[in-house]
This record gives C-alpha cells, structure tokens and sequence, in this order.
C-alpha cells in the first residue's frame, strides 16, 4: 500500500502540472532524485525554462501551514517557485495555490526560524534547534515574527501569471 502523503503529493505535481499546461507552457515532472525541483518548466520553443517544487497539504493541523526544512532557507534562484498547495478539508473543497519566488520562501523561514529560536519555549527554556520548519499563512498565530500576518500570502494566491511571465520572458 503506498503512503497516504507520497499520494497526496503525487496529487498536487499532477494538480500544479495541469494548471501549467492550461497556460500554455510545456510542463513536464522532474526525474525521480531531482532534489530541489518537482516541476520542469518552459515556453513552447524551449527557450526559457523554470522550475517549481510543489508542497502539498490536506486542512489539517492547527498553523496552516507546509512543512519544510533547513535547507530551503538556502535555497534561491531567479527561476525557481514554490507551488504551496492546499486542498482543503474535503474532496468538494477548491484547491488553493500559493505560487512563491524562492527568494521569499527562503528569507521567510529563516527570518522565522530566527524569531522563533530567539523565543522562550512553553515553559521559558531555550528552544533547540532543529532542521525543521513551517511555512505558514500567518505568523502571528505562533508567535512574534513580524512582517508575515494574517493575509500576508495573498498576494502569491493563484499568481499562476507570475510563473508564466517568468517562464516566457
């Protein structure tokens, strides 16, 4: 039986991949091993090409948000987006896509992950690092990273142009 997770992300390339294709770029999933990129993507003569990894979650959890890890923090090229993918709480729910420039990905966890080290823990101790991280919708709800609120991602909602410009200019 394969995992429920390894088909949930299976289900978020294919959903990404789709929405690239209605748009009329040439996308095409990455070879298996491929560690920073799920995603392959051009213009239709090839002359351009850009790259997504896709993080898929079901409405589960309290935070809201993606998991990741340390290296994303160093993870930044012109042509590379992240594609956070939500698909609700259930199978009549509409998917929602976040389509974020590594750039931002990368200085929101670590500006984040820099806050929350800095934090008292539950019980006032120091926090112990880890490789772990959260991409989330809102930062306020975990603690004092500032910047990144309520609705900060909004922008990046359905910006499927963003990745198209990019792949075509």
């Amino acid at each position: 039986m394969v995992a429920a997770s390894t088909v949930l992300g299976a289900a978020g390339e294919h959903y990404v991949m789709c929405q690239l294709l209605r748009r009329g770029l040439i996308a095409a999933l990455a070879p298996v091993g491929v560690p920073n990129c799920d995603i392959v993507v051009t213009d239709d003569i090839g002359d351009r090409l850009c790259a997504v990894q896709v993080k898929t979650r079901l409405d589960k959890g309290s935070d809201g948000g993606w998991h990741m890890s340390k290296k994303h923090e160093t993870i930044i090229a012109p042509r590379l987006f992240y594609a956070f993918l939500d698909f609700g709480k259930s199978l009549i729910d509409p998917p929602m896509c976040f389509l974020v420039p590594s750039a931002v990905v990368a200085d929101t966890l670590k500006r984040s992950h820099a806050a929350w080290l800095s934090s008292p823990g539950k019980k006032g101790q120091d926090r112990k690092d880890t490789d772990f991280r959260r991409f989330l919708p809102d930062y306020d709800k975990v603690g004092t990273f500032v910047g990144c609120g309520a609705g900060w991602l909004e922008k990046y909602r359905e910006r499927w142009d963003s990745l198209v410009q990019t792949a075509t200019a």
